[in-house]
């Protein structure tokens, strides 16, 4: 009977997902920063870089086995979270976004939020009716709970940051402090984590004394799979965009581990959950701001440079994806022939037009040859991004 109990409040759980406004308001968001991020690349290069279904691929492709752990950890400690939490934390979300700023829809944010409006908002005599007629059941929710989602949601931010906050970023041109054009890549990453909570409800009781180790009081619960909207939005000119994404990405792992031990001692001593909240936006702002003062005390790297042509970006399913050149690559020759403009690529590329060679340098430096057999028409088509020199409009090489 147990066993039948929970196998059927499962399938209901799994059910609830599609109920839950978040879920289609994330892949409208997705599609909105797909549609913004087309518009700018086709804007500065005068072609798009990746089509925009990317950003709705990358919703759904990355977070979702994470999420699948955390579930197991929630259920397993019996981390009971009350329906109005969830709609805070979605309501919260939701308000962040209008900001446009993938980063500001980290847990370290909307998870905060929840965590005060649960201890001041839904307390306050100011802001109690408020909170009353929208939220009923959060004064009663237990903090310690959120503060411990926040925590291991920031761990799945760290993971997902450092993984995949550097791959298929967004090649742009700007202007630098000396009026100069120089590139940049721009990460801006939204992720959706589905996980499994136990909710106050009708559907299974406890099995064991000491489970859920993190109730409100209820006797039975129900399952929900609830959808986390996890944002990253990272701009650098200097590095390789996996390198600070995975600078940035350690940092939030060491921040969200310190949370972690907050949010378990706040279980004996329940304030210290609003610590973690607190703490949770002025680390997360604190590493934001380190990556930039970090990205300024180094020199630009996408820009004019004397030992060759700097490969800003590469367009998917083209040649130069073929031939296997990476973002940040400089080239030196093109056919044994020096370049260091985008003309002079162009015209030593046309000395040959069945066959190219390229002399390419890793950003260590180290020389590599490149060679490919040209199919009729592909030189005028090779994939590759350049930053233009000054004055000029931006092509495709």
């Amino acid at each position: 009977m147990l066993v039948e109990a929970w196998g059927l409040e499962f399938i209901k759980g799994f059910g609830r997902f599609f109920m839950q406004p978040l879920l289609y308001y994330a892949i409208f968001l997705a599609w909105l920063f797909g549609l913004l991020r087309v518009k700018r690349e086709r804007k500065d290069f005068h072609v798009r870089v990746y089509d925009g279904w990317l950003d709705i691929r990358s919703l759904f492709s990355s977070g979702i086995w994470l999420g699948m752990l955390l579930s197991l950890v929630a259920i397993g400690a019996g981390m009971v979270v009350t329906k109005d939490v969830i709609a805070l934390i979605a309501w919260s979300t939701v308000l962040l976004s209008l900001t446009l700023q993938a980063r500001f829809l980290s847990p370290a944010y909307t998870l905060s939020v929840a965590i005060f409006g649960t201890s001041f908002l839904a307390r306050s005599e100011w802001t109690k009716p408020l909170f009353a007629s929208w939220f009923p059941t959060l004064a009663e929710a237990n903090v310690t709970t959120v503060a411990l989602l926040l925590s291991f949601l920031l761990v799945i931010e760290a993971i997902l940051i450092e993984k995949y906050g550097g791959q298929k970023t967004s090649p742009r041109l700007t202007v630098s402090k000396r009026g100069l054009v120089i590139g940049e890549h721009l990460s801006q990453k939204l992720w959706l984590v589905p996980v499994l909570l136990l909710v106050p409800g009708e559907g299974i009781r406890s099995f064991v004394s000491w489970w859920p180790i993190f109730s409100i009081g209820e006797q039975t619960y129900s399952l929900m799979l609830v959808p986390f909207l996890l944002g990253f939005s990272q701009r650098t000119q200097t590095m390789h965009p996996a390198a600070l994404a995975k600078w940035t990405g350690r940092r939030v792992y060491l921040l969200a581990v310190l949370l972690l031990l907050l949010a378990v001692g706040s279980y004996w001593f329940q304030p210290l959950a609003i610590v973690v909240a607190a703490l949770a936006i002025i680390g997360r702002e604190w590493i934001s701001l380190a990556a930039r003062l970090y990205e300024q005390q180094r020199t630009p790297y996408f820009t004019k440079r004397k030992d060759g042509l700097v490969i800003l970006g590469i367009l998917p399913a083209t040649p130069a994806e073929k031939m296997a050149l990476q973002v940040g690559e400089v080239i030196a020759k093109v056919n044994g022939i020096a370049v260091r403009t985008e003309t002079e690529f162009y015209e030593a590329l046309q000395r040959n037009r069945a066959f190219c060679k390229l002399e390419v340098l890793n950003e260590a430096g180290e020389v590599r040859f490149v060679q490919s057999a040209w199919f009729e028409g592909e030189h005028h088509e090779l994939g590759l991004l350049f930053v233009p020199n000054e004055h000029m409009d931006a092509n495709v090489g």
